[in-house]
């Protein structure tokens, strides 16, 4: 595989394919949706802390599912419900391997910002104690400030890293290691068009938000941000995978770039 820089205006084209894959099948969008908020929502239930965590691990093989959805509508296949567990079945192990691996990344992330934020911040933060003594309210204000700078700095390499890899592990066969190293690499080498994406993202999060900010109608808010627009950008991810990674493989072929992704 082979990492291509791309131009400025890919962060809003791969917007507009993310709305053009939703608008393929919407319903089965919606459920495909609903049904992993609702795993969410279960083992935060049954598990509680415990059930994040579990969530942590098996989300990169949910989030494969999604994308070979993508593939599915790419190739004039139907959008399916069972989509959204292929990846327990196409790489079970290489998916559940990346997000135990994205999980000792956080752990170890939040490890380093508990330190420095110290005790008297994280008891406000986790059980909501409060102090009376100014100058332990001042110095919490302060570490706090410092561990989510800290937080910040170290989550983004973890971030990039992940980005793309489900999509190489189910798509390409990759080594989680490898997947991780590729995306690393591929975010470097385009950080001007994904951060046109996350800012055009954010925007669209920000109108979807508009009906609460401005009626109090919570409802309709969050249905536009969890059943419309993280379809879009699930798919906005995967057109984005489709534009940045060329396969060299020669028993399959130099994968080819539509013109208006090379522009």
């Amino acid at each position: 595989m082979k990492v291509k820089p791309v131009g400025t205006k890919q962060g809003l084209q791969w917007i507009l394919n993310g709305v053009y894959q939703f608008r393929q099948n919407p319903l089965v969008w919606i459920i495909l949706c609903g049904t992993l908020y609702a795993i969410i929502a279960t083992l935060s239930v049954a598990l509680e802390l415990y059930g994040l965590l579990v969530f942590i691990i098996l989300f990169p093989s949910l989030q494969a599912g999604l994308w070979t959805g993508c593939k599915a509508l790419e190739q004039n296949e139907k959008l399916q419900f069972s989509h959204l567990f292929a990846g327990f079945k196409i790489s079970p192990v290489p998916l559940l391997t990346l997000g135990a691996i994205s999980l000792v990344g956080q752990l170890l992330i939040f490890g380093i910002i508990s330190t420095i934020a110290g005790d008297v911040a994280m008891d406000y933060v986790i059980e909501g104690a409060r102090t009376n003594d100014e100058t332990e309210v001042i110095k919490a204000s302060d570490n706090m400030l410092s561990a989510l700078i800290a937080g910040v700095i170290l989550h983004l390499p973890l971030i990039m890293a992940v980005w793309f890899a489900p999509l190489l592990i189910i798509f390409n066969k990759m080594t989680p290691y490898a997947a991780m190293r590729l995306s690393f690499i591929a975010c470097l080498s385009n950080l001007i068009p994904l951060q046109i994406f996350i800012t055009s993202a954010f925007l669209l999060i920000v109108i979807a938000l508009l009906p609460y900010m401005l009626f109090g109608l919570v409802s309709l808010s969050f249905g536009l941000i969890n059943f419309v627009l993280m379809p879009i950008l699930y798919a906005s991810v995967y057109a984005s995978y489709k534009t940045i990674f060329i396969n060299e493989d020669p028993r399959e072929g130099t994968q080819k770039i539509p013109a208006s992704e090379n522009e």
